[in-house]
């Protein structure tokens, strides 16, 4: 399989916040997918995943915009996501926590500007998962 990127959406509020926090551009924030496995990069901040570690996938969403720009770490369930618009996100749970500096991480959001083609990439490779949008 070749190399798929998929861009992360920013939104045209949030551009400068996040270019100026997060370090993240239209040219630094995105998910890559190959046969072998994930990557996903937001400004400064990088995750790395091998593809047998994705256990699901799920697309939610949208968010509060508060609670969805930048890169965020949920307190009470330590999952991890990086967004710059409140569209929403592809979650993704892996079978064992990935390491993210000192932590590890069990599961990944990525607002990935087209939600629906990430998650297609993600099931044309076995990984099961589900739409869960809020309409």
């Amino acid at each position: 399989m070749t190399t798929k990127r998929y861009p992360i959406r920013i939104g045209a509020r949030s551009r400068g916040l996040v270019r100026l926090f997060f370090g993240a551009t239209p040219d630094t924030a995105w998910a890559e997918v190959d046969g072998q496995g994930l990557r996903a990069r937001f400004g400064r901040f990088h995750l790395e995943s091998p593809l047998a570690n994705i256990a699901t996938w799920r697309i939610e969403g949208p968010f509060r915009w508060i609670t969805a720009i930048g890169v965020r770490m949920s307190v009470r369930h330590r999952d991890l996501s990086f967004a710059g618009s409140p569209h929403g996100g592809v979650r993704m749970d892996f079978h064992v926590p990935v390491r993210y500096g000192p932590l590890r991480v069990p599961a990944l959001y990525v607002g990935a500007d087209d939600l629906d083609a990430f998650a297609a990439t993600l099931s044309a490779l076995g990984i099961p998962g589900e739409d869960a949008r809020r309409t």
